[in-house]
This record gives structure tokens, sequence and C-alpha cells, in this order.
């Protein structure tokens, strides 16, 4: 029989997709967790895991014991949350995945003034690009655009519609023609952005009058998150796709000024989401602190 503790370490090293990050957050070092995910194989007598010196990744075997006791140890996790509120106030850790806009414009300004008041709640932000299974990850919470989020999910808006806009310095700007149309970007050094679940280089979109259009960016450099995209666009780098929420502040300042405005694309806002059987009243409350007021 396999102990619970070697389950819940292999577990979180498949999640972590590594030794380093696992034994970090199980607070153990990482050849103490190699000798327990060593004894759980000997144990099982199956190899559960491919290493290499860069990378973790589970065999067949791995991965089918993965789906089947990871769910549970959310399902046990959520139900000592629960017991938490008999103490007399709710307690334990809440789990975010976010998107890296979002963390940074909706999940951290709202956390920030609220964790103060609740000290026996924990929480863990991750931010992501990826559009993840957080019940599969065990996260508790996710956030991302509202048409994102999955059916079978209880979903809460966070915030209004989400206008994105090209923006450059105006010292890029006074060497370059000002696009006016989503053609004209071939013309110019677009930065770039690729995120782990498109593979490619992301395509910004633009619509007008009912008419959609992608761009696929072509320039100099390429990113993999928005906040490098928006730094080297200040550095006069050249033009940057991103939310207006995401670069209000560099647009107060004058650092940047918007273009092809009539052309914005609009999404849905951003909505966060959490699986029904795991609603701990610790996580009832991080979803009050973070729903649009």
């Amino acid at each position: 029989m396999a102990r619970f503790d070697e389950l819940a370490a292999f577990a979180t090293v498949v999640r972590e997709r590594s030794f380093t990050r696992a034994a970090a957050q199980m607070g153990v070092s990482q050849s103490a967790l190699s000798q327990t995910i060593r004894a759980l194989e000997t144990r099982l007598e199956l190899k559960l895991l491919n290493r290499t010196t860069r990378s973790v990744s589970p065999t067949e075997a791995g991965e089918r014991l993965y789906q089947t006791v990871a769910p549970r140890f959310a399902d046990i996790e959520a139900e000592l949350a629960v017991l938490g509120d008999l103490r007399g106030k709710p307690a334990g850790t809440v789990r975010i995945s976010a998107t890296e806009s979002a963390v940074q414009t909706l999940v951290w300004p709202r956390l920030q003034p609220w964790l103060p008041s609740h000290p026996d709640i924990k929480v863990e932000i991750s931010s992501d690009n990826r559009f993840i299974d957080i019940v599969a990850e065990r996260f508790d919470i996710g956030v991302r655009l509202g048409n994102d989020v999955a059916k079978d999910m209880i979903a809460v808006r966070m915030a209004p519609e989400l206008r994105m806009a090209v923006v450059a310095s105006p010292e890029y700007l006074t060497s370059r023609s000002t696009p006016r149309t989503p053609e004209d970007l071939t013309k110019h050094d677009c930065i770039a952005l690729r995120l782990p679940t498109h593979g490619g280089v992301l395509a910004w979109e633009f619509q007008r009058r009912g008419k959609t259009i992608n761009v696929h960016p072509s320039g100099q450099l390429v990113f993999n998150t928005t906040a490098l995209a928006v730094m080297a666009a200040v550095g006069g780098q050249g033009l940057a796709w991103a939310s207006v929420n995401f670069v209000k502040d560099h647009l107060a300042r004058g650092e940047l000024v918007t273009v092809l405005d009539t052309w914005a694309m609009v999404y849905p806002g951003h909505h966060l989401y959490y699986a029904s059987r795991s609603a701990s009243p610790a996580l009832m409350l991080v979803v009050q602190a973070l729903k649009e007021q």
C-alpha cells in the first residue's frame, strides 16, 4: 500500500513539473522529496516519473495515478478548509490562477487592502496566461475573460468589457508615420507576444463596423509577458498591443499614446470562476473581495 504522504508528494511534483518547486512548496529538501518518490515507485514496482536535468513528466502509469489521486486530495483540502469555520472564523489557503494582466489590474489591487482583515486566510496567486483546468491543477479560483470560462463552473463578473489598444511612445511615432488602419502595421516594428497555449506569436485582433481583422505582428522583439512588451514600447522599441487598463498609468504619464482607436477590439470582461464543490467559507470570502463592485 502506498502511503498518503508519498501520494501527496507525487501529486505535487507532477502538478509543478519540478522537484525544486515542489520541494519549496512542501517545505522539504529536494533530496528528501526524491527519496519519497523513489520509495513510492519501489512500493508500486512502477516507474511514475521521467526525469531529465531540465524537466519532470509523468509516465503513462504516473499520469493515470495523478488523474486518480489529485482530485481526491483537492476534495480533502477543501473539506479541511471548511472545518476552519468551526473555530469561529474561516481559515485555510485559497489558490488563484489568473492571467498576468488580471493579477496586476484586478486581483492584487483588490486583495492587498483586504488581506490584513483576514489573517487566517492564506492566498496563493499564480500568474499564468495558459487556460488551465483549475480542478486538475488544484486551484480554487480561476480568472479569465468571460468567453474563456468553462460552462460547468460558477462564474462571477469581476470587471466590465475589456478594451484593447495599440500603444507606442511619442518618440517612436515622431520618426514613423502613424498607422491609420491595421494593414499599416506591416510597416512598423510590432512587439509580439508568444503565449504557452498558442505556440506561435499571438495575433492582434481588430474590429470595426462588424468587420474583424487579425494581424500577425512582426518586428525585432518577441516576449512571453505583456509587461515586458509594454516596457519595450515605453522604451521606443515599437508598437505593443495590450488592454487599456493594463497601460493606463503609462498613458496618464504621457509615456505611451494609443493609435488605431477606431479599430479597438473589445472582449467580455474578466470573470472569476470556481467549482461548486470547493466553495469553502474562506473561498467565498475571497470571491466577495474580488467580484465587481
